[in-house]
C-alpha cells in the first residue's frame, strides 16, 4: 500500500510540475509580447499613417503641411518627401537620400522622438510614423487575457493546398490575394473546425474570428502562429497564445481581418483579451 501511496503521490507531483511549466511557457510569451509591444519597433508607438500622393510631399509640425507631424516633437518645416513612380525620396535643406526601395530593412528617419520610413501596400505607398513618446505609449497598461487552460491547446491536420490563393481583406478595405499552403482542421467540443493558415518563414500565421469578438476580445479577430506540420501532418495550435492584431493598440496600423472561411462559429475563451486600448 505504501509503494502504491508512493507512486500516486510521485506522478501528482509530476502533474504539477508539468502544469507549471506550462503555465511558465505562457507567461514568458506574455511577456515576451509586451516587450515587443513597448520597443522602438513595437506598435504603441506608431503615430501616423500618411499615404503619399505623386510628387512632392510636405512634412512637418506646421499646420500648413500636407502631412502634419506631432508639432511638440516636430519642427515646422522637416523637408519634402518626394514620390516618382516606385522610388521615394526624402529631401531635407540641401540633402537627398532614397528612402524606397531599400535593399533588406527601412530606411528609417530620426527627429527628435520621431521615426518615420515607407511601406508599401498594393500599389500605394505611405509614410509611416512613430514617436517614442507618443499618446498610446504613455497610455498603456497592459493586456488582459484569458485565464491558462491547457485543454485549448489542440492538436489539428494540416490538410496541404499548395498553390491555392486566398483572397485577404485589410481594415483600410484593401484586398490582396496571399498564397495559403494549406488549412489546419481540428475538434472543438465535439464538432470539426478549419483554418486556412499562410507561411511566415517556418511557420504557419493564421488570422481568426471568433463568438467572443466585440464583447470580450478584438472586434477584428485575433491572430496567432504554429510550428510547420510535423511528419504526420499534425499541426498544435495554442489557443492560449493569440493575440491581438496591432490595430488593437493603434489606428495606423494596416491590418488583415479573418477570411470568411477563419470566423468561427464557437467562443474562443483563450488568449488576449481586448479592453478598448485606442
Amino acid at each position: 500500500m505504501r509503494i502504491l501511496i508512493l507512486w500516486v503521490m510521485g506522478f501528482m507531483l509530476l502533474g504539477f510540475r508539468v502544469g507549471d511549466t506550462y503555465q511558465q511557457e505562457i507567461e514568458a510569451f506574455h511577456q515576451a509580447r509586451l516587450k515587443s509591444l513597448k520597443s522602438e519597433n513595437g506598435w504603441l508607438n506608431l503615430a501616423g499613417l500618411f499615404w503619399l500622393n505623386e510628387g512632392v510631399n510636405t512634412i512637418g509640425g506646421d499646420a500648413k503641411n500636407d502631412f502634419v507631424f506631432p508639432a511638440e516633437h516636430a519642427d515646422a518645416f522637416l523637408g519634402q518627401v518626394v514620390k516618382i513612380g516606385e522610388y521615394v525620396y526624402y529631401v531635407h535643406q540641401k540633402d537627398t537620400l532614397q528612402v524606397y526601395p531599400y535593399a533588406e530593412k527601412p530606411v528609417i528617419v530620426a527627429h527628435q522622438t520621431l521615426r518615420w520610413f515607407i511601406i508599401k501596400r498594393g500599389e500605394k505607398f505611405a509614410i509611416r510614423l512613430r514617436d517614442l513618446e507618443g499618446e498610446y505609449v504613455k497610455a498603456f497598461t497592459g493586456i488582459a487575457h484569458f485565464k491558462t487552460d491547457s485543454s485549448w491547446r489542440i492538436t489539428g491536420k494540416f490538410i496541404p493546398t499548395k498553390g491555392r490563393k486566398i483572397t485577404i481583406i485589410d481594415v483600410t478595405g484593401r484586398s490582396y490575394q496571399e498564397d495559403s499552403p494549406g488549412k489546419v482542421e481540428f475538434k472543438l467540443q465535439g464538432k470539426t473546425y478549419a483554418l486556412e493558415a499562410s507561411q511566415e518563414g517556418e511557420e504557419l500565421f493564421i488570422v481568426f474570428g471568433d463568438q467572443t469578438n466585440k464583447v470580450e476580445t478584438y472586434g477584428a479577430g485575433r491572430f496567432i502562429y504554429t510550428k510547420l506540420p510535423d511528419s504526420n501532418g499534425n499541426v498544435v495550435i495554442d489557443f492560449n497564445k493569440a493575440f491581438n492584431p496591432p490595430c488593437a493598440f493603434t489606428p495606423f496600423a494596416t491590418c488583415p481581418l479573418p477570411t470568411p472561411a477563419n470566423k468561427l462559429q464557437v467562443a474562443i475563451r483563450a488568449g488576449e483579451q481586448f479592453n478598448g486600448h485606442h
